[in-house]
């Protein structure tokens, strides 16, 4: 579409196959918007559109994700406060629409099959090397490692007798992220196979679980580890660190476990299913365009949009004819 709408906190523009999502840096704007900076998010990686009213005279524009299409999303596994999902774009009520105008414009490019989980992450994740300070230790990625090492004051004696770990993302079957906004808070690897071992000397991942079962990056239990089997808790457990007051924020945390996360994806078998579209192809219902001409005369009517974007758009609409 080649147009730029500026919100509160973000501005997103349109491209051809995408939107790119620019967050912006100031003491309002949450954390992890900052961390993340700018995202780029293809329409196929989209399953709908939502226009709905916002608190204090706004309107919100979200973008809905497919499942399994963004690492950051799956990683957090609905754990974000509203405020700080990167998908929605805040608007003041008067540009309302506008918003509607842009909202049926990215309705107009989304597959058939958005409504369809992803069989492959179509997001790009943050890049590695990461790291962050637990309460029980910090952990770095370096986009092939894991690395746990352990604090003096934090860690518990089961962690100091395993010591020092670091694990191959080769060796890993997925991750678990508790928010440190909630109780009991902490990152957890999970394990291919279920053979401990001591990881200073290398080899395989010991038998570790999440909360009733443990789950992979597929949705699945990892191989080789019974769902639901008894575990030492993540206190206790060399593969996970913990999470506290001032510990594992989510703007540095959470970015890690999706970095880790996609790592591990890329590792494993790619699906045989042909990947998605981009965009719809073929000629679009003349009905439907002329709808979107006569919209589109509505802003120019209210000033919203300028001569020059009203005359270019209008021919855009009508080449699709």
């Amino acid at each position: 579409m080649g147009d730029v709408l500026a919100g509160i906190h973000a501005t997103w523009e349109f491209d051809t196959d995408s939107v790119l999502i620019r967050f912006e840096r100031g003491i309002r704007t949450p954390k992890l918007f900052q961390s993340l900076r700018e995202r780029r998010i293809p329409y196929a990686a989209l399953s709908s559109v939502t226009l709905t009213p916002g608190k204090r005279s706004t309107v919100v524009l979200r973008a809905v994700p497919r499942p399994g299409a963004d690492p950051l999303v799956e990683a957090a596994a609905g754990q974000l406060k509203e405020g700080c999902d990167p998908y929605r774009l805040v608007l003041p009520a008067e540009r309302e629409v506008l918003a509607e105008y842009y909202a049926d414009e990215l309705r107009a490019l989304l597959d058939p099959a958005s409504d369809e989980p992803a069989d492959r992450f179509l997001v790009a994740a943050p890049e590695a090397p990461m790291n962050f300070k637990a309460y029980d230790g910090r952990a770095s990625f370096d986009g092939e490692r894991i690395s746990f090492r352990w604090s003096w004051t934090g860690a518990s004696s089961a962690k100091w007798k395993a010591g020092d770990q670091t694990f191959r993302v080769s060796e890993l079957a997925g991750i678990v992220w508790r928010s440190p906004e909630a109780l009991d808070g902490y990152l957890r690897l999970l394990p291919r196979a279920a053979a401990p071992v001591d990881h200073r000397t290398g080899g395989s991942l010991g038998d570790l679980h999440g909360p009733g079962g443990s789950v992979d990056v597929d949705g699945g239990t990892p191989d080789g580890v019974p769902a639901g089997a008894p575990t030492a808790g993540p206190d206790q457990d060399p593969a996970a660190v913990l999470f506290g007051l001032g510990y594992g924020p989510v703007h540095e945390s959470l970015p890690f476990a999706a970095a880790v996360l996609e790592s591990v994806r890329r590792t494993q078998p790619a699906p045989a299913a042909s990947a998605p579209a981009l965009v719809n192809a073929g000629r679009r219902d003349p009905a439907d365009i002329a709808e979107r001409i006569h919209h589109l005369g509505e802003l120019h009517q209210a000033g919203l949009v300028t001569d020059a974007e009203y005359t270019a758009k209008k021919a855009q609409l009508l080449a699709e004819l």
